[in-house]
Formats: structure tokens, C-alpha cells, sequence
């Protein structure tokens, strides 16, 4: 299995426009991240330029323009993230984050029915098995 490179806030962000839109070039990155961030285009110039030597993603010239296409899949990331995340944090056991948030009151009653919900709906499965 590949190494997941360490990404940055900001190179995460540019992650998720190339994982939405794969495969998007150079203008249509900068286009996307214009939209909701103040970022210049060189910025989102750098920021590419990194990911594709983190191996992060991969780029190939069409023409005149580079064309992105990413070389970790966004739920491989997400799930190493978590994990690096809950290890940080929590010892690495989901439920000493769920009781710190709990216990911390920072979990509301709607959170907490979304809760049940999904464990109801995964004893559910298990069940079937």
C-alpha cells in the first residue's frame, strides 16, 4: 500500500476541488478555490506544485495547460486521517472521543439521536450477517 503524504489545510482544500472535479486543470483549480477563498493564483500554483511532489497527485501537460488527477483516494485519506487523528488524541479508541465530547456537553441531543441512529442501523447489519 502507498504512504499518505502529510498534507496541509490548504493543500487538503485543493485536494478536495481535484477529487470533485478529477480530472481538472490548472484555470478550472484556480477557477474552484477563487470561488470560495481569497487565494492568488500563483498561491494555488505552489500549493499544486507541492501536491504533485508529495505524490499527492499527478500532473500531465495537454497543450498548454497541466491536467490533475490525484494519486490517493479521498476516502484512503480520510479514514488515515481519522485514524492519525483518534491515535493524536484519544489513544487511538473512538470511543474515549465520543465520551470526551459527551462529557465536555458538546455534543446536542440532535447529535446524540444521529448517534443511535447509525449504531441502530449498524447492530442492523451485523445482525443480518
Amino acid at each position: 500500500m502507498r504512504e499518505i503524504p502529510q498534507i496541509s489545510e490548504a493543500e487538503y482544500e485543493v485536494m478536495k476541488v481535484v477529487w470533485k472535479y478529477e480530472s481538472i486543470s490548472t484555470p478550472e483549480v484556480v477557477e474552484k478555490l477563487s470561488e470560495k477563498s481569497d487565494w492568488k493564483p500563483n498561491t494555488i500554483h505552489t500549493m499544486l506544485a507541492r501536491l504533485v511532489k508529495k505524490n499527492a497527485l499527478k500532473a500531465r501537460k495537454e497543450g498548454r495547460v497541466f491536467i490533475y488527477t490525484s494519486l490517493i483516494e479521498e476516502h484512503k485519506y480520510v479514514e488515515h486521517k481519522s485514524k492519525s487523528f483518534l491515535q493524536q488524541f484519544f489513544g487511538g479508541t473512538l470511543n474515549s472521543m465520543v465520551l470526551n465530547f459527551i462529557e465536555n456537553e458538546q455534543l446536542s441531543n440532535e447529535d446524540i439521536s444521529e448517534l443511535k441512529k447509525i449504531l441502530s442501523k449498524k447492530d442492523q447489519k451485523e445482525g443480518e450477517k
